[in-house]
């Protein structure tokens, strides 16, 4: 009977070796279904090996491999930094340390402290966020921005959507307040179809723009990231590329 568990040679299948939880009492059979995919994710796993925050981690690693937004001495901005797993990422590509930082990171969350990352506790759509953030670079411009914030999903698709277009929105004119020429912007943002005004602009202030699903971004997940590189300057657009 044993031998009926098992696959060829003797081992176990993937989906034997799967993890199950079953539903407990007063858990939500949602909360359950998430449980069992944290447990069965090979990203969380990594991501705890590894010492990293979180398993975003590796999206934003994953985006960097391929399109090299960082590179050493590079200053960067993390828009809705917790837990912290993007910062991390930066922090070791462009070398900050505590005594050079060139990361400053910005949550409504509180976080634990990141080596080389200056961490403000403060909700970046407020008036005066954008300042802070400005006084933390301590008078440089950023050659990177990125935002992987979000709201809390409603669960109406549409309205997540024009939810977090508002906060790429947000992000990317205060990326181009603070970019160097040449910098980067990188945002999450969710499959909708409702971003072209934010294209069509960010066209006119970086050469290049696209879209990125990185491997680590679930698949039934509708989230997607948009990158733009070679900023040209506040004052200097033209017509952008795809």
């Amino acid at each position: 009977m044993a031998d009926k568990a098992l696959g060829r040679g003797g081992r176990k299948s993937e989906k034997d070796l799967k993890i199950r939880v079953k539903t407990a009492k007063g858990r939500k059979v949602s909360s359950t279904k998430w449980l069992e995919r944290q447990l069965n994710d090979p990203y969380v796993a990594r991501a705890r090996a590894q010492g990293m925050r979180s398993r975003a981690a590796f999206k934003i690693k994953e985006i960097d491999d391929k399109h090299k937004l960082f590179k050493k001495g590079a200053r960067v901005v993390d828009l809705g930094a917790a837990p912290g797993g993007w910062s991390q990422v930066a922090a070791a590509a462009v070398g900050s340390t505590d005594a050079h930082p060139l990361v400053v990171g910005i949550d409504y969350l509180q976080m634990d402290p990141i080596p080389g990352v200056v961490l403000l506790q403060k909700d970046f759509t407020e008036d005066d966020a954008p300042q802070m953030l400005v006084d933390a670079l301590g008078g440089h411009k950023a050659d990177v921005v990125m935002s992987d914030m979000a709201w809390p999903t409603t669960g109406h698709r549409p309205t997540d959507h024009l939810r977090i277009v508002q906060l790429v929105e947000l992000a990317a004119y205060f990326a181009i307040d603070v970019l160097a020429p040449g910098g980067a912007f990188v945002a999450k943002v969710f499959q909708g179809g409702t971003e072209h005004e934010l294209l069509h602009h960010l066209k006119r202030h970086f050469r290049s723009t696209f879209h990125v699903k990185p491997p680590a971004s679930r698949q039934d997940s509708a989230e997607t990231y948009l990158v733009a590189k070679g900023f040209k300057g506040k004052d200097d657009v033209g017509d952008g590329e795809e």
